[in-house]
């Protein structure tokens, strides 16, 4: 089986065009999937969810949060809290924007296409942070709970205007596993008590919101301020478990699943739970084991590691790399070539 290139989300060029261009150009028939970069404000992950809180006039600011260092400037996030008196189930956050923002690049996206810049068995893929994200990244621990039916409701309500607008067969909808994976690991505090459990059951429902024509992935990730974890995983076995769960807890086919590998494990022991992997056949694992860093000789190190417990597997980032020097990118993106030739 030859192996394919995915690319979790942002990709680190000014625009779209340039971000989906650049990866078609030098990857070829190597993906078959291709995100928008998450250009402008979007590089950051869910930062730019900001102002989805600031206009909601049942918020209230309650604390800015302590700076978080490791970007390229430090970064400040406020948490907001429901105000006294109002009813939570009648709270609403409006349009997140994700869907605006894939409907509009995938009318570049399908312009690409058509002139031949995209092959024509490409989908263009949605990359969409999960609920979690935004409780923990922006709402007050007591409002947590609470405002997250608001935040679910909002995200469905992206997921049914992107499907609306772009044509299933041409699309592949993924959901950013983060604050989950690092609740389960001890690094932030979850609002629920069983934290696999829970917090697989939540992806699956929004899984179960995806129609079966289209294509549903989770990238499953440690975070990636300053290009470090937030907490580095051990090994695998997290990952093996968020991947068994999200299986298990929705009613469609998974058709990818993204688990990260840090630059410096290329030991049998960091891969080894992988023999607990229990994917649908159907199911692409793909393993983030791309660094810029020792190219292409060490990423083949830790595919050899792999390989002793897997045969199938494609190949990623273990991030979306917008944050990068936007001058390493094409050689980052021909080491993912060069793997896949």
């Amino acid at each position: 089986m030859a192996r394919k290139a995915h690319f979790v989300g942002s990709l680190g060029l000014e625009t779209a065009a340039a971000a989906m261009s650049s990866v078609a150009e030098i990857l070829g028939p190597c993906c078959t999937r291709i995100p928008d970069g998450e250009t402008g404000e979007r590089g950051y992950w869910v930062r730019w969810q900001i102002s989805t809180f600031e206009k909601c006039d049942d918020l209230e600011l309650e604390i800015v949060r302590e700076t978080v260092e490791g970007y390229k400037d430090k970064l400040e996030r406020p948490l907001f809290a429901i105000k006294a008196g109002v009813d939570p189930a009648k709270l609403d956050l409006g349009e997140l924007g994700y869907a605006d923002e894939a409907i509009e690049s995938y009318a570049t996206f399908a312009a690409l296409k058509a002139s031949g810049t995209i092959n024509a068995d490409v989908r263009f893929q949605v990359s969409i942070p999960t609920p979690l994200a935004l409780i923990l990244s922006f709402v007050s621990p007591a409002s947590q709970l609470a405002l997250e039916p608001a935040i679910v409701q909002a995200t469905k309500r992206d997921l049914k205007k992107i499907q609306g607008a772009i044509p299933a067969g041409q699309l592949a909808i993924q959901f950013d596993v983060c604050m989950e994976v690092l609740g389960y690991e001890g690094a932030v505090k979850l609002p629920f008590e069983d934290g696999l459990n829970q917090s697989v059951r939540r992806v699956g429902e929004l899984g179960d919101e995806i129609d079966a024509r289209a294509e549903f992935g989770i990238h499953l990730c440690y975070g990636d301020p300053g290009h470090k974890h937030v907490v580095e995983p051990k090994d695998l076995a997290t990952s093996v478990a968020f991947a068994n769960g999200i299986t298990d807890a929705t009613s469609r086919l998974v058709n990818f699943m993204h688990m990260p590998v840090p630059k410096e494990r290329s030991d049998e022991a960091y891969f080894e739970p992988l023999k607990n992997l229990a994917l649908a056949p159907e199911t692409n694992l793909v393993l983030g084991l791309v660094h810029h860093t020792g190219g292409v000789d060490d990423s083949q190190t830790r595919i050899a590691a792999a390989e002793k417990f897997v045969s199938e597997f494609d190949i990623a980032t273990e991030c979306g790399f917008g944050r990068r020097d936007p001058a390493t990118i094409p050689a980052l993106l021909q080491i993912h070539r060069d793997l896949c030739d």
